[in-house]
């Protein structure tokens, strides 16, 4: 068994496409419309056929209230790796991503937060 594709709530899926891929850098993989939504995933550049990250519309109220209240409490809805933090945080920074958390060691890992502007905050981190 493998993990396929894993989610996120957004609060708006076209404003989460253009930061995920144009900010980000992922890849978009799927794109169909699923009623009034649509079924989007990306992908890492580096692995194409990897697991799958799905924009999921937060319309549903529990989806709300979680996102809203991890975000309020500054727990990262998602983590996702990096070879160099530092070099990815410079990166980020200069494509207009604002951070809560500068790259921090913490023991064996290296943690940097950052807001995607659609009601998520995400952990970047490098071992």
């Amino acid at each position: 068994m493998k993990i396929v594709v894993t989610s996120i709530f957004v609060s708006d899926q076209d404003r989460a496409l253009q930061f995920y891929s144009e900010k980000l850098g992922f890849v978009k993989k799927e794109d169909v419309p699923v009623g009034e939504y649509r079924w989007i995933t990306l992908v890492s550049p580096d692995e194409q056929n990897g697991t799958e990250l799905l924009l999921e519309p937060n319309n549903h109220p529990a989806a709300k209230e979680y996102q809203t209240k991890i975000f309020a409490d500054g727990i990262p809805a998602a983590m996702f790796g990096v070879e160099d933090i530092h070099t990815e945080y410079k990166r980020l920074l200069e494509n207009g991503v604002k951070f809560t958390m500068e790259p921090t060691q913490m023991g064996d890992l290296t943690i940097a937060v950052f807001d995607d502007t659609c009601g998520n905050l995400i952990q970047i981190v490098q071992k």
